[in-house]
């Protein structure tokens, strides 16, 4: 497996799943992380846009509780990725996506990075784009704390997905986002529920998760 070993700067070693593209690097991008840790999926979700033409690497944030994690999408799976989570201190997590945003830089320096987030990630991607300076731009899908955190501004040109039909977030919730920060472009997938971009979940719906995915490339090819 591509993994190569970073460093957070409290001296934390922790791992990550990279891939690189064939050819002329067009950027880089950050892949974050479901609760389900960097899985099968997470993995994929590296290979394609590496398959795009961008330097990829996707943090396994949960090193900082346990290495390895590599859940499935059952119930025993999403309980054991809740556990996890809840385990995690925000500032730490940050540290860890910064330290991979270094290596980018070290890697292509010629290159502008942006960080895409799935769920959990969705939430940190968030995060990121509003307390790191690392990103020229920010994808987040269905990322079920974003409104809890609406009152902070992106730094970054910034692209969010939900699901119209999403039972762990309300598109009240969305609106929120929408009203408190109203230069953040936010797509809406009718009938779509959570993690509708997933082929390993029952929720997958592949006519918007290829347009979410086409949308997404397109936000990156203009910011990057």
């Amino acid at each position: 497996m591509p993994e190569l070993q970073l460093v957070s700067k409290d001296g934390h070693e922790f791992s990550a799943y990279e891939s690189s593209p064939v050819g002329k690097v067009k950027g880089s991008v950050v892949i974050i992380q479901e609760i389900f840790g960097v899985n099968a999926h997470i993995q994929s979700v590296v290979e394609f846009y590496a398959g795009e033409g961008y330097y990829a690497i996707a943090p396994a944030l949960f090193d900082r509780c346990e290495t390895g994690v590599a859940l499935g999408y059952d119930a025993q799976g999403m309980q054991k990725g809740i556990q996890l989570v809840t385990k995690l201190k925000p500032k730490n997590t940050m540290a860890d996506i910064a330290a991979a945003a270094f290596v980018i830089k070290q890697k292509y320096p010629e290159t502008k990075s942006a960080i895409v987030g799935y769920c959990f990630g969705g939430t940190m991607a968030w995060l990121s784009a509003s307390a790191l300076d690392s990103f020229s731009c920010a994808v987040g899908y269905y990322g079920g704390q974003i409104a809890s955190f609406a009152d902070q501004t992106p730094q970054c040109p910034t692209l969010l997905h939900f699901a119209g039909d999403d039972a762990h977030i309300p598109l009240a919730d969305v609106e929120k986002v929408r009203s408190a920060q109203p230069q953040v472009k936010i797509e809406i997938y009718s009938g779509a529920k959570h993690g509708f971009n997933c082929d390993a979940r029952s929720d997958y719906q592949q006519e918007s998760s290829d347009l979410a995915k086409r949308r997404s490339l397109d936000f990156l090819a203009e910011h990057l």
